[in-house]
């Protein structure tokens, strides 16, 4: 019997192998199951060097958010480990490396995305990855 887990994974885990197999340069799998009203949340909420993680409540919001991270950043690798589910929410537990365009610095993180899911669509997109190490490589060298 398939669970409403199984399910929540299954929907997401074909996401994250398109994801990692283009190195970012296909996020429309993502968009296709954003739901209208969706909060789509970063832990560095915006910050300087990252701006493009601001807080999104719309779908353009959420492309913005995918054009400005590919704008800036070069996706190395993108490995999800283990996916954790319970009710509606799923939990991805991954290790990403990321080079910064403009100052070519890598970054290389553990990453935890907390999704939760309603009716099939994203309704909530919460990621937690060492931003110290993300803004340091922004930053430009003194």
């Amino acid at each position: 019997m398939t669970t409403p887990e199984d399910r929540n994974i299954a929907l997401l885990k074909p996401l994250y192998d398109i994801w990692n197999g283009t190195k970012g340069a296909r996020f429309d799998q993502f968009l296709d199951i954003v739901a209208d009203d969706v909060r789509w949340q970063s832990l560095p909420r915006g910050g300087a060097g990252l701006e493009f993680t601001r807080c999104c409540a719309t779908k353009d919001e959420v492309v913005a958010y995918f054009n400005g991270l590919a704008k800036d950043w070069e996706m190395l690798s993108y490995d999800v480990h283990e996916y954790i589910a319970q009710g509606d929410r799923v939990v991805a537990l991954s290790r990403c490396a990321y080079r910064h365009r403009r100052t070519g610095r890598m970054v290389e993180t553990d990453k935890a995305d907390v999704v939760r899911i309603r009716d099939g669509k994203i309704v909530q997109f919460f990621e937690f990855f060492d931003t110290a190490a993300a803004e340091a490589a922004g930053r430009a060298v003194a």
